[in-house]
Parts: C-alpha cells; sequence; structure tokens
C-alpha cells in the first residue's frame, strides 16, 4: 500500500524513465559503437557487451531488498550519482592501453546500478499510480525510455563523431563523450530529486512481514506462470541479436558487407530521423491499448515490432549508397518498435499484478534480460559466420517463435483498457 503526493505524472514520468533508459542504453548498446570505432572485433563486441545484460538478468535476486528495506526514490538516487560516477570513470580510462578491460569493469559496476535503479524506478511507477494510469501513461513511459535510448544512441553517439573530428583522436573523443554522460546524469539526478512524489510506503496488510521465499513462491506459483515467461523470453529474439549487429553494420566499411557510414551518420539516423518515429509509435501503442485492451492488439503489435528487421536483409544485399535507404529502414523500425514494445510493457505489468509487484516485476524484467542477454552473446560469432547478408535473413527467421509466442500468451484480453467509469 502507498500513500502519494499530488505531483503531477506528466512531470515526473518522463524525466525518471529517460534516466532509466540513458544508462541502460549507454552500457548495452552506445558500447557497441564505442568499441567498434576504437577497434575491438564483432565477435567480442557481441559475446562481452551482451554479458553485461547479466546484473539484468538476476536482478530479481536482490530486488525483494528493495520491496522490504528503504524507500524507493532514496534507492534510485542513489544508484544514479553512482552511474554518474561510473561514467566519469570510464572517460578517465578510456584512453589507457588496458582501456577495453578497464572500462568493461566499470561498465560491469554501472550495470549493476542501473539494474537496480530499474527496480526502484519501476516500483515508484507502480506504486504512485492507480491501474487505470499505469495503462494509460505506459504510452508515455515507453515512450521518454524509448527517447533516452535514442538520446543515447543518437545525441550522445553524434557527439562522440564530432568530437572525433575535431579531436583526430577516437580515443579522446570518447573519453570526453562519457565525461559529458556523467554530467547529464548528475543533472538527471537532480531533475528526479526534484520532480517525483514521496510514497509513503507500507507492506500490505496481509503480508506484514514477507520473506524472501514468498516473494518468490508468489511470483512462480502464478496461473500459466510457464507460458508467460515464454512470452517474455522470446518475443524479441529477433531485436535481441540485431541491436547488437545494427551499428557494426553501418559502421562497416563497404568491402566487410557494412555500409561506411560515419560514427556521426549512425547517430543522426537514430537521434533524429528514429525519435520522431518512435514518439509517434510509443504513442498511438498506449492509447490503443488503453481504448481496446491488450487482446485486440497483441498480434498487431507482433508483427509491428518484427516486420521492420527485412529491411536491414534488404540494405545488406543492395548496399546502397547514402543514408536515403538506411534512414527508411530505421524510421520504419522505430515506428514499428515504438509501437509493438507497448503490448510487451503491459503484458509485464500483467504479470506482476497482486503482492509484490516491485519485486515481481523486476523477475519479469529479469527474464526480459535474459532472452536479449543468450541470442546477443551469440549473435558476433554468428555474424562473422554468415556474413551481414545472412545474419539479417537469420534475424528475420528468429522473429517466428515471438509471433507462435504472441498467439499462446495467456491473459485478461480486455487488461490495459482504461476502466469507462
Amino acid at each position: 500500500m502507498s500513500q502519494t503526493s499530488s505531483k503531477n505524472p506528466w512531470l515526473w514520468v518522463p524525466p525518471l524513465y529517460l534516466t532509466e533508459s540513458i544508462p541502460y542504453v549507454i552500457i548495452i548498446t552506445v558500447s557497441v559503437v564505442m568499441y567498434k570505432n576504437l577497434g575491438i572485433s564483432n565477435a567480442d563486441i557481441g559475446l562481452y557487451t551482451s554479458f553485461l545484460y547479466l546484473p539484468w538478468v538476476i536482478k530479481p535476486i536482490w530486488s525483494p531488498i528493495l520491496e522490504l528495506v528503504g524507500n524507493k526514490k532514496q534507492w534510485y538516487l542513489s544508484m544514479q550519482l553512482i552511474l554518474a560516477a561510473v561514467f566519469l570513470g570510464v572517460g578517465l580510462t578510456t584512453g589507457l592501453n588496458q582501456f577495453f578491460i578497464i572500462t568493461l569493469a566499470f561498465f560491469w559496476m554501472g550495470a549493476f546500478a542501473s539494474a537496480t535503479n530499474d527496480i526502484a524506478s519501476d516500483g515508484m511507477y507502480l506504486l504512485a499510480l492507480k491501474p487505470e494510469q499505469q495503462s494509460f501513461f505506459v504510452g508515455l513511459r515507453s515512450t521518454f525510455y524509448r527517447v533516452g535510448m535514442i538520446t543515447g544512441q543518437g545525441l550522445i553517439v553524434i557527439i562522440a563523431g564530432n568530437l572525433e573530428t575535431s579531436l583526430g583522436d577516437p580515443s579522446k573523443a570518447w573519453s570526453w563523450t562519457m565525461i559529458i554522460v556523467a554530467g547529464l546524469m548528475l543533472v538527471l539526478t537532480l531533475v528526479n530529486w526534484i520532480t517525483t512524489p514521496t510514497i509513503k510506503e507500507s507492506s500490505t496488510p496481509k503480508e506484514p512481514h514477507p520473506s524472501f521465499a514468498k516473494v518468490f513462491s508468489t511470483f512462480f506459483n502464478k496461473k500459466n506462470i510457464g507460458l508467460s515467461l515464454a512470452f517474455v523470453l522470446l518475443y524479441r529474439l529477433g531485436e535481441s541479436q540485431l541491436v547488437k549487429m545494427a551499428s557494426p553494420f553501418f559502421l562497416d566499411e563497404r568491402a566487410k558487407g557494412g555500409l561506411g557510414l560515419s560514427v556521426t551518420d549512425v547517430g543522426y539516423l537514430y537521434g533524429t530521423l528514429g525519435v520522431i518515429a518512435l514518439l509517434a509509435g510509443g504513442i498511438l501503442g498506449g492509447i490503443v491499448i488503453s481504448r481496446d485492451g491488450l487482446g485486440k492488439w497483441m498480434m498487431p503489435m507482433a508483427f509491428a515490432i518484427n516486420a521492420p528487421n527485412i529491411g536491414y536483409v534488404i540494405l545488406s544485399w543492395t548496399m546502397p549508397e547514402g543514408l536515403l535507404n538506411p534512414a527508411i529502414v530505421v524510421i520504419i523500425e522505430q515506428l514499428g518498435y515504438g509501437f509493438g514494445f507497448a503490448a510487451y510493457m503491459i503484458f509485464l505489468i500483467y504479470l506482476a499484478e497482486g503482492l509484490f509487484k516491485t519485486a515481481h516485476y523486476a523477475l519479469a524484467t529479469g527474464f526480459m534480460a535474459m532472452g536479449m542477454m543468450f541470442p546477443g552473446m551469440l549473435s558476433g560469432y554468428i555474424q562473422e559466420w554468415l556474413g551481414y547478408d545472412g545474419f539479417f535473413v537469420w534475424v528475420v527467421i528468429a522473429t517466428i517463435p515471438s509471433f507462435l509466442m504472441a498467439y499462446l500468451a495467456k491473459y485478461p484480453k480486455e487488461f490495459g483498457k482504461k476502466s469507462e467509469s
């Protein structure tokens, strides 16, 4: 149970989810661009940056601590300060001889802090908003989470590309870029301290002192839990591999099957054109589920999140010059992702219903991270084996389980629909 302040969710949901997504995308996605730019192989990039998913996979182990000790606002503000220090550490060590090992160690620490920040931030969302508000704001939440990801993939990458041009040294460019990210995290932490509500948390009356075992057992005893977790693991099977090799594909020279774009070009594609499509898709997804419920839109959203992967097959086969064709593919992909991801987020909220919402949501998102981690770890090896053209065909084939699970998943068809009253 909780008692919330009167702060407007329109004010605090966007910055809270920006601050949840930016560290995630820097650690998981922007690190791919950075390491590619600094000469690390695709196989090592896929393996080691995917391994950084592990804290998100195992975060349910310590999520009950956040359920039982302290309050959510203290937790996420503390983690956000730690993340600022982590990115500063990456920035100060990027130019060293052993930068790959050292920066991976910092990213590893940041991954644990970011995963804990996610638990606390999601707990705030679940506790501070009523169920009908959760459904309504899932579009805004999902959109600004993705805006944070685009900020990393777009603006931050553009900054790195411009600094590389002006400084003539990729390691110095990325060093200053990560120092800038550290400053951004400090600013966002201050914004969240000011805007997020203060909630008075208490345990559910029937469970005044719940145990770790009780928190976990109530999750795994949910109805149809096996089928639900299969959905969570497989809904993004294609994307889990695509996301690791899309930027290397754009950046690799044409002799290696890539498109030979610059770091700045990649940042422009994701950070300007993509964000407009993403905003439209994310907001629309939240609106239609809030109006009609999850049942009507699950299969169309599965199609929206997976079908655009065909665009990468076309790019790898035709090898077009310039930015026009890659831009079209990115716009369609981001529009579809923003729309299709709304169904996924609502399903995770459904899976967390009942006692211990914060811990159960952490468990659900832990399985989500697992679904991204293991395929991503193999993606670089698969790409080097098949080449980019064969790899993207494989990615399209890997979307088949997503459609199957969207068809088989069990949930109240009206879940997510805004109350008529």
